[in-house]
């Protein structure tokens, strides 16, 4: 039996290729808007010829407005993408992309969003799309919200917005600072999150490397017994996934600690722990933030990564990923781990 979309590109399969481009070139102007035409040319890798002709369809149609500082998408053109964002995920197969993804790894659900975060950076304002109206649809009265740093978290910011009634939400940093960009720091996105929500949160002002003298003197200092009694009762954790050699390096890690990471087959990263292929726990940094366990023992868990680079460590995270996982990837991504599914008899 056929689905409506299945019979409709059966019947019309002219219709989905050209659907498919204007509806690319539509979100493409809502999330980046106002653009220009050769912006919005360079973002989406087509010609300014095709993009003008495209537009002015769009505008024709009322769903894209031209004023000075460039293209926006009208309240029909918010409307339409809304309306047609299913029919589009299904006949591109994303969908269903989706289903075999949450059946092999075991979780709650997967967004894949159209596009390749490699070629089209894009794409991460859309993933921070999904993965803000996730949590959103979701969110609850007295709810603390634990969050990681990176620039995937870092993408929800410009689309969270304060909720109807008294939520009361807490955020709260997930860890202590890592690296040398202040904007993609834990601290920093609790602040943009619960300004952005008109909420509260808590920071965490402590560096992630710590020596174990250290480490146990602040093990008792009231701001940690604070956090980590915030960390006990997460309701969600929002957090990314790294590859192991890229988050050693920011971490500014020895090449000697490079090399351990290396012998150990470390393959990604989260929370401050390093995994191997089969999702073992082969290194461990001495930090203060939030732990395995408190994040297997949240309700809800939201990770947000994308990118073919990361498909070895998306496999090797989601080996030991709370089931109560919602996972937003891209369609390049997706496909990759698909591939690797369908012949990794792991997944068997």
């Amino acid at each position: 039996m056929f689905t409506i979309p299945e019979a409709q590109q059966r019947l019309l399969p002219e219709m989905y290729p050209l659907l498919q481009s204007r509806y690319r070139i539509l979100q493409a102007v809502q999330l980046m808007q106002p653009i220009g035409r050769r912006t919005l040319a360079d973002s989406l890798k087509m010609t300014e010829r095709e993009i003008r002709k495209e537009t002015d369809i769009l505008r024709e149609q009322g769903l894209l407005d031209s004023q000075k500082s460039g293209m926006v998408c009208t309240d029909d053109g918010e409307e339409v993408i809304e309306k047609l964002r299913a029919i589009v995920y299904e006949w591109s197969g994303l969908t269903q992309l989706a289903k075999l993804l949450e059946h092999h790894f075991g979780i709650q659900h997967v967004v894949v969003v159209p596009g390749d975060y490699s070629e089209d950076n894009t794409i991460l304002t859309l993933l921070g799309k999904e993965a803000a109206l996730q949590f959103m649809s979701t969110a609850f009265d007295e709810q603390v919200v634990a969050v990681t740093g990176g620039k995937s978290v870092a993408s929800l910011a410009q689309f969270l917005h304060p909720l109807e009634g008294q939520k009361d939400i807490t955020f709260v940093a997930a860890r202590g600072g890592i690296g040398h960009e202040m904007q993609m720091q834990a601290n920093t996105l609790v602040a943009t999150f619960a300004m952005q929500m008109e909420e509260q949160y808590r920071t965490l002002f402590l560096p992630e490397h710590l020596s174990e003298q250290a480490y146990q003197a602040m093990l008792t200092e009231p701001m940690v017994t604070e956090m980590m009694a915030y960390y006990d009762r997460a309701d969600c954790v929002i957090h990314g996934i790294g590859s192991a050699e890229e988050m050693a390096i920011r971490r500014n890690s020895s090449s000697e600690d490079l090399r351990i990471l290396e012998e150990k087959g470390a393959v990604s990263e989260a929370f401050g722990y390093y995994f191997n292929a089969d999702g073992e726990i082969v290194h461990r940094i001495r930090t203060i933030g939030i732990q395995l366990e408190q994040v297997k023992n949240s309700q809800q868990v939201i990770a947000v990564a994308a990118g073919k680079q990361k498909v070895n460590a998306m496999l090797s995270y989601f080996k030991v990923a709370p089931k109560q996982t919602i996972f937003i990837t891209d369609e390049a991504a997706a496909k990759a781990i698909a591939a690797t599914l369908s012949t990794d008899s792991h997944f068997d």
